[in-house]
């Protein structure tokens, strides 16, 4: 894809912890094949592998190594909630104008039918709230009345050969019982047009998840100490099962020495397409 933003990828030293006292479950991923990201160093495509990040790790989850066939894990399907949209826009870059601290996804879609293969030319859809927890298209629901477009914090890129998308967002702000997530659809066979896209399969619908402590200090920054509603820890939420990656917990990178300089977050899709 040739509007992909420029993605560093530093190594650094871990900044999150899971608060929960009992060990999150996990489900192996072996996948054979070298790298996708072994031609290109540092960047994103290798950040699974580098040291230092925060989050999920095992099932499904690292998008360093998904460029052969081996065994795999589907990733957890979940409800796709009361926000999603039809038709999302087709681009890198979905956050719009909205305040908060970047986030730079690394998503990397393996299809289990076809021994874990990297799946191609799969539309990877993304929504999420912004900063004050509110959703584009139904801008209000969480208190904080304002301007709507309909499009903010939503949109999605295709696959290269290798699987692998990246898309530029802000961190989710959060919004009346739930944890900060993200959405994610992934598509196969769509048309592109017009700058979105007609048809297709949706083979995922899940929920991306961030780590508890690295959202604390988010959450208590910036933009996003302007929501006032009361917000829900991770392993209070109704819909994340505790799986870790398997279960759509993203592995994060900072990409700098604090909060307002953003994340990388990676994660190995297992899909049945």
């Amino acid at each position: 894809m040739t509007d992909n933003p420029q993605l560093p990828f530093p190594r650094r030293a871990n900044t999150g912890k899971h608060r929960r006292k009992s060990p999150v479950s996990r489900r192996r991923v072996i996948i054979g094949g070298s790298a996708a990201a072994a031609a290109t160093g540092l960047g994103l495509a290798g950040m699974a592998s580098a040291g230092g990040s925060s989050g999920g790790a095992g099932a499904a989850g690292s998008a360093g190594d998904a460029s052969g066939p081996g065994v795999c894990s589907l990733t957890a399907e979940v409800t796709q909630g009361p926000y999603a949209l039809p038709g999302a826009l087709i681009r890198n870059e979905i956050s719009e104008d909205r305040p908060g601290f970047p986030v730079h996804y690394l998503l990397t879609v393996v299809d289990q039918s076809a021994g874990c293969a990297p799946l191609p030319d799969a539309l990877v859809e993304l929504w999420h709230a912004d900063h004050l927890g509110e959703y584009s298209g139904f801008v209000g629901r969480n208190g904080h009345p304002g301007e709507d477009n309909g499009t903010f914090c939503r949109g999605g890129a295709v696959t290269d050969e290798n699987g692998q998308v990246e898309l530029v967002s802000i961190w989710p702000g959060h919004y009346t019982a739930r944890a900060v997530h993200a959405h994610l659809r992934v598509h196969t066979d769509i048309t592109p047009a017009g700058g979105s896209y007609t048809g297709g399969e949706i083979v995922h619908t899940g929920q991306l998840y961030f780590d508890p402590d690295t959202n604390d200090r988010v959450q208590s920054a910036g933009p996003y100490r302007e929501n006032t509603t009361p917000e829900t820890h991770l392993y209070d939420d109704g819909v994340y099962d505790g799986g870790g990656s398997a279960s759509g917990l993203l592995t994060l990178t900072p990409l700098g020495g604090s909060p307002a300089e953003g994340y990388a977050a990676t994660l190995t899709i297992g899909v049945n397409a």
